[in-house]
């Protein structure tokens, strides 16, 4: 059982009925960013990348991971663009069935020659070797997406519990400390998300206030 706090009101709720609670909020929440014009979507992703670009912790970080957008997300191009103008090491996730790498991202010829993977993402083959971020140093900062937010960090992703996995792993194998930080539309951020114990906080939410 799990205390979660519903307009105002705090009860205990089982795994089942956060997962439940967790389902529906995914698709409430696509639907709305779905309705969103594309003009806006792009707007806003303008604006959380300034945000970001002028963060003093993103600027003092050498070692960044950072997602490859789809639709429904903020956009992340101009964010890797920008990380290899500023001569930062690049990291993007590389997934299978069951775990997560961040792996190394050479330039941006090397992104626009990324296959898709199924779940249409752009990704490495899993036979192309590459540099893993855990293995040769971990990482400064996590740009990390999701379905939904809180002001807090609490995050809502896909189901899948990539990224909390990985933070929980990195952090158990990585010397010094490092920062996650997500990236929203407003029409993701919401007062309450429902979590367990096995959900990582993270450290700071971007969105186009």
């Amino acid at each position: 059982m799990f205390l979660f706090r519903i307009n105002s009101c705090s009860r205990h709720f089982s795994m089942a009925e956060i997962d439940a609670l967790k389902k529906a909020l995914r698709v409430e929440v696509q639907a709305k960013v779905a309705k969103m014009p594309r003009e806006e979507k792009t707007r806003q992703s303008q604006a959380v990348f300034h945000k970001l670009k002028n963060l003093p912790v993103f600027q003092n970080s050498k070692r960044v991971s950072v997602y490859l957008s789809i639709e429904g997300e903020i956009d992340t191009e101009a964010i890797v663009r920008h990380i290899f103008e500023q001569k930062k090491e690049c990291f993007i996730p590389r997934c299978t069935k069951s775990e997560m790498q961040m792996v190394k991202l050479h330039s941006m010829d090397d992104w626009l020659n990324l296959p898709y993977s199924k779940w249409k993402i752009k990704q490495p083959a899993l036979n192309d070797t590459r540099e893993d971020a855990m293995e040769t140093g971990g990482l400064d900062l996590m740009i990390c997406p999701g379905v939904a937010f809180t002001r807090t960090g609490h995050r809502l992703g896909y189901g899948g519990g990539y990224y909390d996995r990985y933070q929980t792993k990195l952090r158990e194998v990585q010397k010094g400390p490092f920062t996650t930080v997500a990236l929203a539309f407003r029409e993701q951020i919401r007062d309450e998300i429902p979590v367990t114990e096995t959900d990582v906080t993270l450290d700071m939410v971007l969105y186009d206030e």
